[in-house]
């Protein structure tokens, strides 16, 4: 590639990323687009053009999966995959494409090639020097939801348990990664009748999401929930109690953002409260909460 052409392309990816920050995805498309042409227009057999191409055609599909385009952003993908040819000093971008590959087949509702892709991800990531490890805690945390999903609930513990497992040697407990993934393990747990394992999973999650964000924080208050469903489910009703009121209070302080979020902890304490007995009060609450879905 001569030094011209290389220099234009320089100028249409700086281009791309301004836009993409700005958050102009069509212009960016566009912008995208048009440094994908000229890379295919000067595309030729030494790596420096054919990594190029390859680059800019996972920009585009990046851009794509933003725009919902999942069809466009699945085609750009394998073509920059079928470029760079297992080429064993690219891994880590292979591996990239791969995840993002999954990721759009998820979304396209094709949850085997995604699972496909994801495991190749994986492949990838270990072959790097040293192994991306936090990329492969990723895909693992995504297979765990397709495994769950499926109704492999085995499966499922062995992708999220691998996920946590690095998540907490690389970054500890005190990171919101690990909060995260001990949440997903926490569901897993309840759906499969594992309450007591369950309880643990999320009381260590939102004892994590407090030390980071704080009372008033979604991820805090999803977490209250998530805790106060497992603890109904182990007897601990008065406790279960206090989780909920949280939820519902830090939901109702986050605004309008956070309705679909509103409504699902109402609908949870509402029938808790049913069962206490406490049906003029259940009553209230959701008048209340209605009024602010409304």
């Amino acid at each position: 590639m001569d030094s011209p052409t290389a220099t234009l392309i320089g100028i249409l990816q700086d281009r791309v990323a301004t836009l993409r920050a700005a958050g102009d995805l069509d212009e960016a498309l566009h912008a995208a687009t048009a440094v994908v042409e000229k890379c295919q227009q000067t595309l030729g057999p030494n790596f420096e053009c054919i990594h190029a191409f390859a680059t800019t055609l996972e920009i585009r599909g990046d851009i794509h999966r933003e725009l919902g385009n999942f069809e466009q952003a699945r085609d750009d993908y394998r073509q920059a995959i079928d470029q760079l040819d297992d080429r064993p000093d690219q891994v880590d971008q292979i591996g990239r494409l791969h995840a993002a590959l999954g990721a759009a087949y998820d979304n396209l509702g094709q949850t085997d090639k995604a699972a496909q892709h994801w495991h190749r991800a994986i492949q990838y990531f270990e072959q790097h020097e040293p192994p991306l490890m936090l990329d492969i805690a990723a895909m693992a945390n995504n297979l765990g939801f397709l495994y769950k999903s499926a109704g492999d609930l085995d499966a499922a513990e062995t992708q999220f348990l691998r996920a946590l497992e690095i998540v907490h040697s690389q970054l500890g407990q005190e990171h919101e990664k690990t909060a995260t993934v001990s949440s997903n393990l926490g569901a897993l747990y309840q759906a499969a009748g594992f309450h007591e394992q369950s309880r643990e999973m999320h009381m260590m999650a939102l004892e994590t999401r407090r030390n980071l964000f704080g009372e008033e924080h979604p991820d805090t208050a999803q977490s209250h929930n998530n805790l106060a469903l497992a603890l109904l489910s182990t007897g601990d009703r008065s406790w279960s109690r206090r989780h909920f009121e949280n939820a519902l209070a830090n939901f109702e302080a986050l605004g309008p953002e956070y309705k679909k979020d509103l409504e699902t902890v109402a609908s949870n304490y509402c029938d808790f409260l049913r069962e206490e007995g406490e049906t003029q009060l259940a009553e209230i609450i959701a008048g209340r909460v209605s009024k602010v879905l409304a």
